[in-house]
């Protein structure tokens, strides 16, 4: 149970960090041989996410997830989720809006437990 918490806890601590911008904060929370999945996108690794998160200082954002299920078998976890973000422009733009499920994989490094493998399934959600 403490390890589930653990992985409950570094979840929030990622979703607040990336909300606020803190690169560093996010950094610590995945392994150096991290890989990043999504649609349409070649594999992602530590040094691309970086890039990335870049790009994303002219946004705010806020994201939502409901973890549905989590496993975890030595120094191995795997949990799914289902996650919502919403990006808005700070210039002023039209919110974007992307939803759907996230499987992700956590490693235990060191006695800490940290991010290792994620693969991103949502999508655009289009006006109703």
């Amino acid at each position: 149970m403490i390890d589930e918490i653990a992985i409950r806890k570094l979840i929030e601590h990622w979703q607040t960090a990336t909300k606020e911008g803190k690169l560093a904060e996010v950094l610590a929370l995945m392994t150096d041989d991290i890989v990043f999945l999504t649609p349409g996108q070649k594999p992602m690794n530590k040094e691309a996410f970086i890039r990335g998160f870049e790009g994303l200082k002219k946004f705010d954002m806020d994201s939502s997830s409901s973890l549905k299920e989590i496993l975890i078998s030595g120094d191995l976890a795997y949990g799914w989720s289902e996650l919502s973000v919403t990006m808005t422009p700070k210039d002023g733009g039209k919110p974007i809006k992307r939803s759907g499920p996230i499987m992700s994989v956590f490693r235990k490094e060191n006695g800490r437990w940290l991010l290792f493998r994620d693969a991103n399934m949502l999508s655009l959600e289009s006006d109703a």
